[in-house]
C-alpha cells in the first residue's frame, strides 16, 4: 500500500473537521439559536481558522502514524522518491479540501440555523443546496434559493445561472476577494448574487457599490426569511 492511500484511510473526513469545529466555535461562544443569522459573517471566519489548525493537528497525527509504519518495514533503497510524492499529495489534497471546507462549514451553519435545504439534488446542474427542498422545487421552481458556495470563484459562478432553470434566486457564497467590478456586473445580468463575509462587503469599494454582492446577513434577512415565510404558509415546510 501507498504511503498516501494508507494516509487517507487515517486521516479524519472533511466533513468531521467542518462538525468538530463548528462545536467548538459554538461551545467557546456559548451561542443561542437566534444568534446564529447575524453572526454568521463571523462564524464563517472563526470555523474555517478553527478548521484548519484542527485539520493541522490530525494531519501531523496520521503522518506521523504512516511514517512509523512505513521505516519499521522499509529499510531499501528508494525511500527519498517515496517521501518525495508522499509530502507533494499531501500539499495537494491539503488544498482541494481547503476548498471543499467551505461548502462543508456553510452546510454546518445552515443545519445549525435549521434552515431546510436538500443538498447536491440533480436539477439542470447540481447546486450544493436547494432551499427549501427538491419536492418543492418541481412544484414551484421559482419560489425556490439555489444556493452554491465556492471558496473562490474564477469563471466557475457561469455554472450557477444553469443550475435549476425556473429558479429565480441563485446565490454564489464565496470568500473570494479577486472578483472584479465588471464580472460583478456579469453575475447580475444572469441572476446571480454574491453572498460574503460582511467585512469584504464592507470593505472592498466596487463589492460595496455592488446591488448583486451581499453579506450573509442581508442574505438572511432580505431573502431567506421572507422565504421562509412564504414555504410555510405554502406547506413546503
Amino acid at each position: 500500500m501507498g504511503l498516501f492511500q494508507r494516509f487517507s484511510e487515517l486521516i479524519v473526513s472533511n466533513s468531521e473537521v467542518c462538525r468538530i469545529a463548528t462545536e467548538r466555535i459554538f461551545k467557546k461562544y456559548d451561542l443561542k439559536p437566534a444568534d446564529f443569522p447575524k453572526k454568521f459573517s463571523s462564524l464563517v471566519d472563526a470555523i474555517g481558522r478553527e478548521a484548519y489548525a484542527f485539520y493541522l493537528q490530525e494531519e501531523e497525527k496520521s503522518g506521523e502514524k504512516v511514517l512509523e509504519e512505513f521505516f519499521r518495514t522499509n529499510k531499501t533503497s528508494g525511500i527519498f522518491k517515496a517521501m518525495d510524492r508522499f509530502y507533494l499529495s499531501i500539499a495537494q489534497s491539503r488544498k482541494s479540501r481547503a476548498g471543499k471546507a467551505f461548502e462543508e462549514i456553510i452546510k454546518a451553519l445552515f443545519r445549525k440555523c435549521k434552515y431546510p435545504f436538500d443538498e447536491q439534488k440533480v436539477i439542470n446542474g447540481k447546486p450544493d443546496f436547494l432551499m427549501p427542498s427538491e419536492k418543492y422545487f418541481r412544484k414551484n421552481g421559482p419560489d425556490c434559493i439555489i444556493f452554491t458556495a465556492k471558496r473562490t470563484l474564477r469563471e466557475r459562478w457561469r455554472q450557477i445561472a444553469t443550475e435549476g432553470v425556473k429558479g429565480l434566486r441563485f446565490f454564489l457564497a464565496t470568500i473570494d476577494e479577486k472578483i472584479t467590478a465588471e464580472q460583478a456586473r456579469e453575475m447580475l445580468s444572469n441572476r446571480v448574487y454574491m453572498v460574503v463575509p460582511e467585512t469584504l462587503k464592507l470593505t472592498i469599494p466596487h463589492y460595496k457599490k455592488a446591488p448583486n454582492i451581499i453579506s450573509f446577513e442581508d442574505f438572511f434577512s432580505d431573502h431567506l426569511d421572507p422565504a421562509l415565510k412564504r414555504w410555510k404558509k405554502a406547506g413546503a415546510i
